[in-house]
């Protein structure tokens, strides 16, 4: 929820911008006031199958908007936030660098279960980016969004890490687990590298009213975090106690749900939150606007007021600007950390996910020559999907880290130890790096059948029968016995030559797993690779428009201030007096509106509405 505070003062900073002349600060405060605009707070509710996802949307926003049923899991991500009336928009996305506008179409909420639900978009085979739910909630009002995410089956599944790749975008992520058991392994991993990427993690453990022993599973849940270094709050609820509380205003029962604790920890830990960081980056970015206002207007008051030494302050402002100056060339030492720094990290990430591809391949290889790849192809088919789709994520958490490790650098050296901002990486472009990686491919091989090995019988039997026969007749008074050792020797030579066949029938369809296996891994290496390269990239322009932007302010700043301490040194003593108080009430004004922005980051939030129905 955009703070009326920091968009009042980004509008009083924009009239100063334009005031004093200076357009390029006002591109950096509409960007600011861009940012203010936007009052999402995406919270993404992510869990395995069946875990009870979608009922506790539901029970937030105590209205039935995700489809729920035994026989109902999630196929599409489902966008639930406020709006005047009720409404469901699917929305198809281009997945493309053109910019087009999504398709949107509207239909009616009764039907939304036949678009994103597994029962009815099976596979999403509607190809649906998303479905958008609008609904009249206070909860909702001040900017939160909730994302119920399709079941994500750990980060060796393909939900899974397409989830993991949308977490940067998130302002905070709930993982929500049923009582009936503890913490699975998938369950803790995934949550390990959601940490990393979104540090707001919450858990949530559902179904407390079907499970009596919930109470002992929260208790193993957080021992399993503490021993995974895993700093997150536990809320058990009941969403069916608070649905039904809501309905019959029971407020023993909405207590007794446990829902109070979690919408608390929404509204306190996840919306305030962001209101805090939109409070502190506008604080900074009007301050940093202040500042480069007033340099021009302080140099010629120093000027002003000591003319005798006017022309060492031009010497040393003109120092300075060729300092600032310096910064905007491509030899500069932030260019050179940031130009390395990329080169290093695209050969580091690249070499990572090769090597982690290189030994799924390997152990691959060797499950296909221990076993016939017809009889276990569907287990094995759908292992190896997981193990590279859990590569990809992998790979993409490291590259995240990374990249963030990265950007600290270049900012560290292009402001030579004073604090400077860092722009806000987005990484989310890159969500469909895990979308990409598809399910292997069954090599069209066939089995030995029965027909083949009846033919191939006969073939080698035929063989050694002449074989045996043809000899055999040719010595004298051998008689009847000729043709019993042929068949003999046929029957033998059949069978071996049954079994040679089989054996070499085995040998061609591992050799064509093993060569579909490489094939699948060469394309995830193509895809993935290039997916990653093509993020950083998008990573290393953002630095550096953001510091080279930087860079031109301050030169502009400096250059205005050159000016005007040249100008102060041909004003003559009748002018100076006026001019000192014009420049003093000026930069009063500035002061002002820095005050004002310091200010912003003590004032108190915005009161939230607690309600939530």
């Amino acid at each position: 929820m955009a703070v009326p505070a920091a968009v009042d003062l980004v509008d009083l900073a924009l009239k100063a911008t334009t005031a004093y002349e200076r357009p390029d600060l006002g591109a950096r405060l509409r960007q600011t006031r861009k940012r203010l605009a936007d009052p999402n707070v995406r919270v993404l509710i992510v869990g395995e199958f069946k875990q009870g996802k979608s009922q506790l949307v539901n029970a937030l926003v105590n209205a039935p908007v995700c489809p729920v049923d035994d026989d109902i899991s999630t196929a599409v991500p489902t966008v639930v936030r406020h709006a005047e009336t009720t409404s469901v928009t699917l929305v198809r996305e281009s997945g493309t660098d053109d910019e087009r506008p999504p398709e949107r179409t509207e239909v009616p909420i009764g039907r939304l279960a036949e678009y994103v639900s597994e029962a009815g978009n099976p596979g999403n085979k509607a190809q649906l980016s998303y479905a958008e739910v609008g609904l009249p909630r206070k909860l909702l009002a001040g900017g939160l969004v909730l994302v119920d995410t399709p079941g994500v089956g750990g980060l060796g599944s393909a939900h899974g890490a397409a989830t993991m790749s949308v977490l940067p975008s998130a302002d905070a992520v709930i993982l929500v687990s049923d009582a009936a058991q503890e913490y699975t392994g998938p369950e803790l991993e995934f949550l390990s590298a959601a940490m990393k990427l979104c540090p707001n993690v919450a858990c949530v453990v559902t179904k407390t009213d079907l499970y009596p022993h919930w109470r002992r599973i929260v208790e193993l849940d957080q021992g399993h975090l503490a021993a995974a270094g895993i700093q997150s709050e536990i809320f058990p609820v009941s969403s069916t106690l608070r649905l039904h509380a809501a309905k019959t205003q029971d407020a023993t029962l909405m207590e007794e749900s446990g829902f109070k604790e979690l919408i608390g920890f929404l509204l306190r830990k996840v919306v305030a939150r962001a209101d805090d960081l939109d409070r502190r980056s506008t604080s900074q970015d009007v301050r940093a606007v202040a500042e480069q206002l007033a340099a021009s207007m302080k140099a010629e008051l120093k000027a002003q007021e000591d003319p005798e030494h006017a022309e060492a302050l031009v010497s040393e402002l003109t120092r300075a600007k060729a300092r600032a100056d310096e910064l905007r060339q491509r030899s500069a030492r932030w260019q050179t950390t940031l130009n390395d720094g990329i080169a290093d990290l695209i050969s580091d990430i690249d070499y990572d996910l090769r090597d982690r591809l290189r030994s799924i391949g390997r152990e691959a290889e060797q499950l296909i020559e221990d076993a016939d790849p017809a009889d276990i192809w569907d287990q094995f088919a759908e292992w190896f999907h997981q193990q590279v789709s859990s590569a990809a994520s992998a790979n993409f958490v490291w590259t995240a880290e990374r990249a963030r490790w990265l950007a600290g650098q270049v900012a560290e050296h292009f402001a030579a130890g004073a604090e400077v901002a860092l722009p806000e990486l987005r990484f989310d472009n890159s969500g469909e790096m895990a979308g990409k990686v598809n399910a292997l491919e069954q090599p069209q091989s066939e089995k030995f059948g029965a027909g083949e090995r009846i033919l191939s019988g006969m073939r080698g039997g035929y063989m050694g029968g002449l074989m045996f026969l043809m000899p055999l007749s040719l010595i004298p008074g051998i008689g009847i016995a000729a043709p019993i050792a042929a068949a003999g020797g046929a029957l033998l030579l059949g069978r071996k030559q049954l079994k040679d066949e089989a054996k070499r029938s085995l040998q061609r369809r591992q050799q064509d797993a093993k060569n579909a296996v490489r094939r699948h891994i060469d394309e995830v290496t193509f895809q993935v690779g290039k997916d990653s390269r093509d993020m950083l990239r998008r990573v290393q322009r953002q630095l550096r428009d953001h510091f080279t932007e930087l860079a031109q302010e301050v030169s502009t700043s400096l250059a205005g201030s050159v000016a005007a301490a040249q100008k102060a040194v041909k004003t003559d003593a009748s002018q100076r007096d006026r001019r000192i108080r014009d420049l003093k009430a000026e930069l009063s004004r500035i002061d002002a509106l820095a005050d004002r922005a310091k200010a912003l980051l003590s004032s108190t939030p915005a009161s939230i509405t607690q309600g939530t129905a």
